[in-house]
């Protein structure tokens, strides 16, 4: 009996003991803690910033796996959509003008990014300097920055130039309020350019009804994509130095621009009453009369043509599907045989050496 209760005793003992340490402990910290902020009374702010650089640091660590869990095409997709928001954001028209230059680039030769090749003196005149795209076609500094980004961003992932426009354009029409449409990748950089080709492949606005039907028929597009594609002038602007021509403009439109003043003047008109928007209101100004180029407002000067105008006047949602499809078909034209195609490493001009010469 006394033997247990020695034991009991020195139980006792030895747990009085452990709840004195803890005691000793609680105390210590707490002299220590009320010392460190007398010392320094920013300790509070010290531990609130180490918690602010660990969050962000998992949260740089949760989008780099993020953004390697993207396939190469999605990553692509995700560079050059950033790009070309970012560009529109900062200038509303810049939609337009990426949708005109894919436009400007597939319907010479195809879609092989021609356009972009900058002039040589001397050696070399591409697309850029051809009347049709002189002082007129714009955007190439977005497409250079898509190509950056995709590089920087997507390593190891190879993408033309001739598909960044493709993208550039689709992207386009979404921001300003169009139908999205899927856009495949596998397009080539040609290692030239026409010059010739833009003046005459290229449907300009004093073009007629049948000469416009001939230009898309090379294409092989219809009469209705036709009608469908000129409506991209439902966003964007037109030079006054165009519309001042009497050649090129529906007399009956009602400009902005002075024409009394000069044939050089740079400043612009708008092609329908809400250039900043993808909507019908083209073709509502066509069956106004108040389609601003003649090749627009001719588009209702044929029974067939006039017949489409008025479908997609009434009904924005056919219009959209019927853009969304011409697109992806333009999109899709090949490049001229036997031209030598490549993936261009810079836009504006060919490598050193084609790394995939066809």
């Amino acid at each position: 009996m006394a033997f247990r209760l020695s034991h009991l005793s020195l139980a006792l003992s030895l747990m009085a003991l452990a709840l004195a340490g803890v005691a000793i402990y609680r105390n210590t910290y707490e002299a220590m803690n009320k010392g460190l902020q007398n010392l320094s009374p920013d300790f509070g702010l010290l531990e609130s910033a180490a918690s602010i650089l660990t969050l962000n640091k998992n949260a740089e660590r949760k989008s780099d796996k993020l953004s390697q869990q993207l396939t190469p095409d999605a990553c692509v997709f995700s560079a050059i959509r950033g790009v070309v928001d970012s560009a529109i954001d900062a200038e509303r028209r810049m939609g337009a003008s990426l949708i005109r230059l894919h436009f400007h680039d597939c319907f010479v030769d195809g879609c092989d990014g021609g356009i972009l090749l900058d002039d040589i003196l001397g050696s070399f005149q591409g697309e850029q300097t051809s009347p049709p795209n002189n002082n007129s076609a714009r955007g190439y500094e977005v497409i250079a920055q898509a190509k950056q980004r995709v590089k920087d961003t997507c390593p190891n992932t190879s993408v033309s130039c001739a598909d960044i426009l493709a993208i550039a354009a689709r992207d386009s029409v979404a921001k300003l309020g169009g139908q999205t449409y899927n856009v495949a990748l596998g397009r080539s950089d040609a290692r030239t350019a026409n010059f010739t080709g833009a003046l005459t492949q290229l449907p300009a606005p004093f073009d007629n009804l049948a000469v416009q039907i001939q230009k898309f028929s090379d294409k092989n597009f219809t009469i209705r994509e036709m009608v469908a594609l000129a409506g991209a002038h439902t966003v964007g602007f037109a030079r006054c130095s165009t519309v001042c021509d009497s050649a090129n403009v529906n007399p009956a439109a009602q400009l902005q621009c002075n024409c009394s003043a000069t044939l050089t003047d740079s400043n612009l008109q708008q092609l329908d009453i809400t250039p900043a928007v993808f909507d019908k209101v083209y073709y509502e100004d066509l069956n106004r009369n108040q389609g601003i180029m003649f090749s627009d407002q001719v588009l209702t000067g044929n029974t067939t043509t006039a017949a489409i105008v008025t479908t997609y006047s009434n009904d924005g949602n056919v219009f959209f599907g019927d853009f969304a499809a011409a697109m992806i078909k333009m999109g899709n034209l090949p490049p001229s045989a036997g031209v030598q195609l490549e993936i261009r490493d810079v836009c504006s001009r060919v490598n050193p050496s084609s790394v995939a010469s066809m």
